[in-house]
């Protein structure tokens, strides 16, 4: 595993995470020897094209699919946006509804407010204290024009688990097709399309240890949608463009690995996650957990500290790497659109750190770390 500066802990985990050794070879020969363009049709081309249809097989494994329903594209954002672009007809945009909820993923949300101006109607389903979408409000959303229901299926600042079963069985039963940002999940809890029920789902590359630049999405045979990226027919047809066989050698890879691992890696993060909220809140009173405390992904850890600002916490904490439950904007620093919906107050979400473990942390580096952040959160709140 890639090193960071020997002198920090890294904690960010959902922001990114660094290359797997075993992803960094797969794609080596990509870089140097094996550079053929996978359309032409002698050997060069030939081995390029075998290196896309197995790094193909990789990902599917990983998701429960088959291979032909799986296309790369360059990361998350673009297979969101190729998801809630590609199912409207453009053309009578007013025809078409589609429903999602207030925790998603700008790479959802502004995909969905874009629609919404051409005419399409948006329906944003609210969720409870724990950030879990209601599927009975599900249910109550769906109208006849409704084409597609997009639901997250681990929440990327918090780490609750959305009941995307329970919601695709509701969708099946009106014909509406169903999609899920599987970016946080996928490598981190068992991802399987099957057993979600989903029609499309999102892959993103760097949350599970392959590069940035390259993700998946998953399109349920018999499916159609409308190509993002018009021009020749790679991809099926659906994502035009040289592919890039560098990065999906290294999802590919990375999906491997991650199949390989994922009990272990689901036992040790959460053994890892457990020590050190144990610690935080044995230590420091007044903290609050945000998001579901049980069904949640097994690496993250979501605290606030009532009083107090996330980003002048951290910034007393430089050996450790992590995130804040706010933004910093040219008017100042705003509460996330996650901890709003979920109706957190600003004096306490203000105060929000997100902690994510991953294969690169140690049960040493958790005890520093835990030592560290009680005694700045001690010094804060004796105004020191």
């Amino acid at each position: 595993m890639a090193k960071t500066e020997s002198s920090t802990i890294y904690l960010d985990h959902n922001g990114t995470t660094p290359v797997d050794p075993e992803v960094l070879m797969a794609m080596r020969p990509y870089l140097e020897e094996e550079f053929g363009n996978p359309s032409s049709s002698y050997p060069l081309g030939k081995r390029a094209k075998e290196g896309m249809d197995r790094a193909r097989e990789e990902v599917a494994s990983l998701i429960g699919s088959e291979p032909r329903e799986v296309i790369f594209t360059s990361g998350g954002s673009e297979s969101n946006n190729m998801v809630l672009k590609g199912l409207i007809d453009l053309k009578g945009p007013e025809r078409f509804h589609i429903i999602t909820s207030s925790v998603e993923h700008p790479a959802i949300l502004e995909p969905a407010q874009f629609l919404t101006e051409l005419g399409v109607r948006v329906t944003i389903l609210p969720v409870d204290c724990f950030g879990l979408v209601d599927p009975a409000d599900v249910r109550k959303a769906i109208l006849p024009e409704t084409i597609l229901i997009s639901i997250m299926l681990a929440n990327n600042e918090t780490g609750t688990l959305q009941p995307i079963g329970e919601i695709s069985k509701v969708a099946r039963e009106y014909g509406v097709a169903v999609h899920t940002d599987a970016a946080q999940a996928v490598g981190k809890i068992e991802v399987d399309v099957r057993e979600l029920g989903v029609d499309l789902l999102t892959v993103a590359g760097h949350k599970l240890y392959g590069p940035k630049g390259i993700g998946a999405l998953y399109i349920r045979k018999g499916k159609d949608i409308t190509p993002l990226i018009h021009g020749a027919a790679q991809e099926g047809g659906l994502r035009a463009g040289t592919e890039n066989v560098i990065l999906a050698a290294g999802l590919g890879a990375a999906c491997r690995v991650a199949k390989k691992r994922l009990r272990d890696d689901q036992e040790n993060m959460e053994t890892l996650r457990n020590r050190l909220q144990d610690h935080l809140f044995d230590e420091v009173e007044g903290l609050v957990l945000n998001g579901h405390p049980e069904r949640r992904l097994p690496n993250t850890l979501s605290v606030s500290v009532p009083g107090l600002e996330g980003v002048q916490i951290l910034e007393g904490l430089p050996r450790i790497m992590a995130s804040t439950g706010a933004a910093c904007h040219e008017k100042g620093v705003k509460l996330s659109h996650v901890l709003s919906a979920m109706g957190v107050p600003p004096a306490i979400g203000m105060g929000t750190l997100r902690f994510t473990v991953g294969r690169s942390n140690t049960g040493d580096q958790i005890e520093e770390a835990a030592g560290l952040i009680v005694g700045r959160l001690k010094r804060m709140k004796d105004g020191k």
